[in-house]
This record gives C-alpha cells, sequence and structure tokens, in this order.
C-alpha cells in the first residue's frame, strides 16, 4: 500500500513539474511559432475569399451560421476604408483570421458601433481611438498543431493599438469566450451579451485600456513587442491616419 501511495505521489509530482516547465517555457514557445508566421493583410479578392471559406467553416463548427447560408462569409465591413482584414499563415497554411477596424470620430463604419452604441458612441464623442476586433476563426486541423496559435493571432490588435495610439481594445465575444479574454488579456467585460449581425449567438463586448495595461502586457507577452517596420508594413495606408505621440514605442527599431 505504502509502495503505490508512493508511486502515486511521484506521479503527481512529475506532471507537476511538467506543467510548471509546460507554462514556464509559453513565451519561447509562442515566439517560435512566430518564427513560422507570415501575417498577410487580405487585400485582394482571392485571399478575401479564402479567408471568407475559413469563416464559414469554422462558424458552421460552432453552429454559429444557418446551414443553408452562403459558403463564404464576406459582409460589407470588410470593404470598409478602416478595416484590416488578415490571414496568418503557418509554414505558408492559411491558419486563422482576424479583422479589425480602427474607430474614429472620423471613422465610424466598424460592427460594433452598431450593436453597443451606449457604450462607444460617448467613448468616440470624446475623441477616443478604438480597435474593433471581430471575425477571429481558426483552421481546425492547424488550430490543434499549434495550441498558441490564438496568441499569435491576436497579437494583431496589438501591433494595431500601438500603431493606430489606440484608446481602447474591444473585443465582441460570445459568453463561453469571455473567461479567455478577462484571464489571458485583462479584457473587462462593458457591454452584456445580445444579438449580433450575421450570427445566431448573442454577442458580449469586452474592452481593455490600451495605454493603462500595455505595459502589462508586454511584461507578461514578450513576444507582443513590435518594431515600427513591422507595424507599417501591416498597417500603413493612406487614408488611415496614424495618431502619433500617445505613447511612447517600447520596441523601437
Amino acid at each position: 500500500m505504502l509502495e503505490k501511495r508512493t508511486s502515486n505521489n511521484e506521479a503527481a509530482r512529475r506532471w507537476f513539474l511538467n506543467r510548471r516547465g509546460f507554462a514556464s517555457d509559453f513565451p519561447s514557445r509562442v515566439s517560435r511559432l512566430l518564427a513560422s508566421v507570415d501575417y498577410r493583410r487580405a487585400d485582394s479578392r482571392a485571399q478575401r475569399e479564402a479567408i471568407g471559406r475559413l469563416r464559414d467553416q469554422a462558424y458552421r463548427r460552432e453552429d454559429a451560421i444557418s446551414m443553408d447560408s452562403a459558403k463564404t462569409l464576406i459582409d460589407r465591413y470588410d470593404e470598409v476604408d478602416n478595416a484590416f482584414v488578415f490571414g496568418v499563415y503557418v509554414v505558408g497554411e492559411l491558419a486563422s483570421s482576424l479583422r479589425l477596424h480602427v474607430g474614429s470620430e472620423a471613422q465610424l463604419a466598424f460592427p460594433s458601433l452598431g450593436v453597443f452604441p451606449e457604450y462607444l458612441q460617448p467613448e468616440l464623442e470624446a475623441g477616443k481611438v478604438l480597435i474593433d476586433t471581430t471575425r477571429f476563426v481558426a483552421d481546425e486541423r492547424l488550430s490543434r498543431c499549434h495550441c498558441d496559435l490564438p496568441y499569435a493571432t491576436l497579437r494583431l490588435c496589438i501591433l494595431a493599438a500601438e500603431h493606430f495610439g489606440a484608446d481602447q481594445l474591444l473585443a465582441a465575444v460570445s459568453t463561453e469566450h469571455q473567461a479567455f479574454y478577462r484571464r489571458a488579456f485583462g479584457f473587462e467585460l462593458v457591454c452584456d451579451a445580445r444579438p449580433y449581425p450575421q450570427t445566431p449567438k448573442p454577442m458580449s463586448l469586452m474592452a481593455l485600456n490600451f495605454p493603462s495595461g500595455r505595459v502589462r502586457l508586454y511584461q507578461r507577452y514578450p513576444f507582443f513587442r513590435s518594431s515600427g517596420s513591422e507595424r507599417q508594413k501591416l498597417f500603413e495606408r493612406r487614408y488611415i491616419p496614424t495618431i502619433a505621440g500617445q505613447h511612447a514605442p517600447l520596441a523601437p527599431d
């Protein structure tokens, strides 16, 4: 009996040490994944359609769209001037996608504004710059192969917030995903779940104050740091002004 208890204790100890090593190696794992990641802004019709198919597959897996809907999921918010649709490629394969909108008094075309106006309209009237994060989807097979893919994908919204001098990061998420955004990034729930366009699942709005949270994010996740040249390559457009001077860059060229 003593031998069995000792064996169980040893197994528990090994499990704990393995888990501790797994957690402590997390930044290195994500950095290794990022070494094989290519962020591609989807400016062409072919790129948008590939991402639309990935969205469709992901939403069907979660029963988030009706079975008789179109096989490629593209909406009007993909086409507005302040939208950035990205494909995240791992070793050349489309692994995930994320859509970002830069919202401000001058840029009012972003999806969350129409759903959560009572919170967002006063922020815009106060001159705030908002990064609206939507349409986060991933390939089922590749997300199993790369368990840290969500961090590599959501890194894009941190880069956008840094580039545009954002005051808040926004995420419209389903109830079951709230815990991840709160635990991993420090998002707070600002609007309860309600109907959201093109999905039968109610979505809630979560927000992160970027100026106050950015240092903690960079300390916890050093792989979120970026150079000015990387951000410029991803986001520079003549009709989207960069709002300079609000944050001192933590990772200059």
